[in-house]
């Protein structure tokens, strides 16, 4: 199979001009960054003032202590110990909403059969895919930039320390939202619009876990089904401690087999 780079990079670049050239797409960043505004102001620069306060000093490690994160403390710069807490649990379901339409929209207008005979079905879900995920990458990468520039204001000395921590934390949260994106990729070739696809989503995480409950309530033995969950892995990942590549093995391969059964559904399914 044939796999086409220029038409991969077309269909990357068609995301990318439908996010930020667009009414709807602009209005979806200035919500973001609205967002965002209130966690950076707000949370992270009121919560990291707090945790290097010696008067708070005692209540934030009993804090963190007990919620097992007490490696976060000894980061030289407390705003981003509190900018991984938010972001990797919200970059994740920020995903799930926004990549909810990556083919509905073209199917119910009939347009995903016009672009089928410009591309192959393969390039269409890659290129798709990479498109959405370059944009959460642009905004995983900005709001790293805000947290530097925070902690800079506070401390210019921290800059160094900021730029390195921000590089590293940028590239942690992209692979975990990479399993997001193709479930999502997957759940639009199963449903007929963007609604539907954010409900089953919302299904998925919410009764998915119980019907594993029972299987192994029923069964006796534990089958790791449990990771066939995009985002299973985070709690593992959160405290920054004793961290092992094989942690971000699992999105990586979570992704693979969402993305190739997503383009075992296209490729059977009648546009």
């Amino acid at each position: 199979m044939k796999i086409s780079c220029s038409r991969i990079w077309c269909l990357v670049t068609f995301e990318l001009l439908r996010l930020f050239t667009t009414k709807r797409g602009l209005l979806a960043l200035s919500a973001f960054a609205t967002i965002w505004f209130i966690i950076l102001y707000y949370f992270v620069g009121s919560a990291s003032s707090m945790v290097i306060s010696p008067s708070f000093e005692s209540m934030a490690s009993q804090l963190f202590g007990a919620l097992g994160l007490t490696a976060l403390l000894d980061w030289p710069v407390a705003e981003y110990a509190i900018y991984w807490l938010v972001a990797v649990y919200f970059f994740p379901s920020f995903a799930l909403l926004v990549c909810s339409d990556q083919f509905c929209s073209d199917k119910h207008r009939g347009t995903l059969r016009f672009i089928t005979l410009r591309t192959t079905r393969a390039e269409l879900v890659l290129g798709r895919y990479l498109g959405q995920l370059l944009i959460i990458a642009i905004l995983i990468l900005l709001t790293s930039i805000a947290t530097t520039v925070l902690a800079s204001v506070r401390d210019v000395t921290l800059l160094s320390a900021s730029l390195q921590i921000g590089a590293k934390l940028s590239l942690e949260l992209l692979i975990v939202v990479m399993p997001f994106i193709a479930l999502m990729a997957l759940l639009n070739n199963l449903v007929n619009s963007a609604r539907l696809a954010i409900v089953a989503a919302t299904l998925f995480f919410a009764l998915g876990p119980l019907v594993l409950a029972f299987i192994q309530y029923q069964f006796g033995q534990v089958f790791y089904l449990n990771w066939l969950f995009p985002g299973e892995q985070i709690s593992s990942i959160l405290s920054q401690n004793n961290m092992v590549t094989s942690q971000y093995l699992l999105p990586l391969i979570q992704t693979t087999l969402l993305l190739m059964t997503s383009h075992f559904l296209m490729k059977r399914a009648s546009l």
